[in-house]
């Protein structure tokens, strides 16, 4: 069996395909990233016939109905979506929807003396040597010959029968030979998405998602187009809220429908923690409801594959494209989003500087929406979804590439008649221990300052509402929330001056803590006994010189939350691999608490 067809075709073929929605290419795949330059480079391609690529559809598998009979697909656009566009820009004057939801239109000139194309300015305006818009030359009733007399007598040009020549041949544009590479409908869905994220990888990075997206965009039986769109708009207001206004003058007709009144409250929604983009939505909302972790999957499904006689059936396309829009509306659902991030600041996790794994939030999720369906108790769900948030952060659960641990966890957490008792038995298999006690500390031996056992670290802090060190009543949390000082214990200039170069010793995230700027200037370069003594002398004194600790319980309960050793009232330099050992050892041992008290 081929695998494609190669044909061509004329431009003005194109666009009737297009029109008549033969190709189905909706205004919302992808929004139009081309800068206008690049539509002129295009233009001036086709004038000077040269090749300009090839577009490569893709008709849908030929799916069974009900009564026996078989429904011919559409065909997808694979790859030539922005040159489509630029040419129904230039030539036929039509609006396009940038990246911020914004239409504008695209002019490019032309200069008939000098065969020349350019992006339209104000300069171009005002030369009459110039014509502001090609897209004057391809409108009905363009009279030709008027124009040719015009144009020469205003640029004193004697010889019109070669500006039109000039004119014909950019009119001709639209019947300039294109090639079309049909991708054959039996390949199988994972051959087309593998085909869809190849040739498009080019300066982009597709994926799998990318084409489940441009698969739901083009269905409009099955509400398709309003789901891309919901999906779209949500995670672009979800970044940038301002372009709202945009989005209402621009889609008047999505704006009007409950799709939208659904996800409107995003725009007043101001929280960085979880800010979700189309493939972390799609993901999760998928995951929960097919209870799959492959997108490809999903392309299938939509498709109407059924898995078992491998033919492709109406009725599952159908019950598919209903149960990704169960699962989009979750997901944007206010209530649920709310409280899911209600979940994870209950856990100690309020800014996304603690936690780098995206994957770790929508796997979150994912078990919230999934739980909520199975009608667990709310109180149950919680305590679940923190623990197992935490459990992935610490175990790494989900780097990488997630898809296969999605589907292995979610199935199990569906299957489970106690998700609790769950829970435990991942714990007991996973988090002994030998975990606890020597792999943890191991993982704490790093100068990686974006470590997730750090973050986890300083969670644990934020969580038990621990003070920043030698603070006596700034917690961890204001200073994360204000982006405060990250102190060496064992100052760094003092490491240095004592012979200490390496970057990765001196960095070490076990000689890490939060403290408020004034604190740590004050410490400056003085070795841990010399500013500790001092801290001792304070209290006292009561006379305040560092921080505002003037109890020596407190000092005490201060160094117990950071876990410093307190030994530290005796340490410089020679001591500093001691000092590490130690307080390796206490973060691990807080984390754990902090784990098992959620």
């Amino acid at each position: 069996m081929s695998k494609y067809v190669v044909n061509n075709t004329s431009i003005d073929t194109i666009m009737g395909s297009i029109k008549s929605g033969e190709i189905a290419i909706p205004e919302i795949q992808r929004p139009f990233v081309w800068d206008s330059s690049k539509v002129r480079d295009l233009m001036d391609s086709l004038y000077q016939d040269y090749p300009i690529g090839y577009i490569i559809t893709w008709r849908n598998p030929d799916t069974k109905l009900k009564d026996g009979t078989t429904s011919q697909g559409k065909k997808i656009i694979i790859d030539g979506q922005q040159r489509i566009t630029a040419m129904t820009a230039a030539l036929l004057g039509q609006e396009v929807v940038g990246s911020d939801y914004k239409k504008r239109r695209i002019k490019i000139a032309f200069n008939p003396k000098e065969e020349k194309f350019e992006v339209y300015n104000v300069a171009i305006d005002k030369n009459q040597e110039w014509v502001s818009d090609i897209s004057d030359f391809f409108k009905n009733g363009f009279d030709m010959f008027g124009f040719v007399q015009q144009y020469c007598a205003a640029n004193d040009i004697g010889d019109q029968s070669k500006i039109g020549q000039i004119i014909n041949r950019l009119t001709n544009i639209r019947y300039s030979n294109i090639g079309i590479i049909e991708l054959s409908h039996e390949l199988d869905i994972e051959t087309v998405t593998e085909i869809f994220i190849r040739i498009n990888s080019q300066g982009v990075v597709l994926s799998q998602a990318d084409f489940a997206m441009s698969k739901i965009a083009v269905n409009e039986k099955y509400s398709g187009v309003l789901i891309r769109k919901t999906i779209d708009y949500f995670c672009h207001l979800a970044k940038n809220p301002a372009d709202f206004s945009a989005i209402q003058m621009n889609d008047v007709e999505f704006v009007n429908t409950n799709y939208f009144d659904k996800i409107k409250w995003i725009k007043d929604h101001h929280e960085s923690l979880y800010v979700p983009d189309y493939s972390d939505l799609l993901r999760v909302a998928f995951t929960s409801k097919f209870l799959r972790g492959k997108l490809s999957n999903l392309v299938s499904l939509l498709s109407g594959r059924d898995f078992e006689t491998r033919d492709y059936k109406e009725d599952i396309a159908e019950n598919s494209y209903r149960t990704l829009e169960e699962g989009v509306l979750s997901f944007v659902n206010e209530t649920n989003f709310k409280r899911y991030l209600m979940i994870v600041k209950s856990a100690g996790i309020i800014s996304k500087s603690l936690i780098r794994s995206q994957n770790a939030l929508n796997f979150g999720y994912v078990l919230y929406l999934m739980l909520r369906d199975k009608k667990v108790d709310q109180a149950i769900i919680s305590k679940t979804v923190r623990k197992w948030l935490v459990l992935s952060m610490l175990t790494g659960r989900y780097s990488g590439s997630p898809e296969s641990m999605f589907e292995f966890d979610v199935r199990r957490f569906f299957q489970a008649d106690n998700v609790e008792q769950y829970v435990k038995n991942v714990e007991d298999g996973e988090l002994s221990e030998a975990f606890w006690n020597n792999i943890l500390v191991t993982r704490l031996n790093t100068s990686v300052a974006s470590s997730p056992y750090f973050h986890l670290f300083l969670i644990s802090q934020i969580k038990n509402g621990d003070k920043g060190f030698l603070s006596k009543e700034v917690e961890i949390k204001h200073l994360i929330e204000e982006r405060g000082d990250i102190h060496h214990i064992f100052p760094k200039k003092y490491l240095q001056r004592n012979g200490m170069t390496n970057r990765g010793q001196y960095n070490q995230i076990a000689n890490y803590v939060y403290t408020q700027q004034e604190i740590n200037i004050s410490i400056r370069d003085q070795s841990p006994k010399e500013y500790m003594q001092k801290m001792i002398e304070q209290c006292k004194s009561k006379k305040i010189k560092l921080g505002e600790i003037d109890d020596l319980n407190q000092l005490e309960e201060n160094l117990r939350e950071n876990c410093i050793p307190l030994e530290i009232y005796e340490m410089e330099f020679n001591q500093y691999e001691e000092f590490l050992n130690l307080r390796r050892k206490q973060m691990a041992q807080k984390i754990k608490e902090f784990y098992f008290s959620l």
